[in-house]
């Protein structure tokens, strides 16, 4: 009987070890982002609509240009399950990065009122072009390191922030492509 190589064992333990973790910070992400949100039934209804609207649009790209439009040339980079802040209260949505804005829409409707005093639902939608920002910033929490932020300062000095990414990482990659692109000496105007 032959004894099994030792790099080989090491090797698919070391594998085995990496997916767990890799699991486990995904579960993890997974789990920050459903507490945000006051209540899990609503996410879950939250979740099994926008869900529905993907497959019914056809996609996240189908969903931004419908809500959003696009330029010519205008790429979408990156589409991103997160919450908004507002002093409301975190709101569920997706985020949107192209090579020419930042848009953000609710997953659900707010209700508002109207000039008239009627009561209307509407999504909550937020447009930043990407020429406007001044900076974006990679932010956690200080107590929480795993909560990860995204904060966009725009060049009037308002504050946009961002929190509750199944994948930050990417996000925040995404976002600063689309600002280096905006910024880049071969871009043709």
């Amino acid at each position: 009987m032959e004894k099994p190589v030792a790099g080989k064992e090491d090797s698919k333990m070391g594998h085995m070890k990496k997916l767990g973790r890799k699991t486990s910070t995904f579960a993890c992400r997974i789990r920050d982002h459903v507490k945000l949100s006051p209540k899990l039934s609503q996410t879950v209804k939250g979740k099994l609509r926008l869900g529905a609207r993907i497959i019914q649009e056809g996609g996240r790209e189908n969903i931004f240009k419908h809500i959003f439009g696009v330029t010519e040339g205008e790429e979408l980079l990156k589409a991103s399950q997160c919450y908004l802040s507002t002093t409301a209260g975190p709101i569920a949505g997706l985020l949107f990065i192209s090579t020419q804005k930042v848009a953000f829409c609710s997953e659900a409707m707010v209700t508002l009122n109207s000039p008239n005093g009627d009561l209307i639902r509407i999504p909550y939608k937020v447009v930043i072009p990407v020429k406007k920002i001044k900076r974006a910033n990679k932010r956690e929490n200080v107590h929480k390191p795993t909560q990860k932020y995204i904060e966009i300062v725009t060049e009037d000095d308002f504050e946009f922030w961002f929190m509750g990414f199944l994948r930050y990482e990417k996000a925040l990659e995404n976002l600063e492509i689309a600002i280096s692109m905006l910024n880049s000496p071969c871009k043709s105007s």
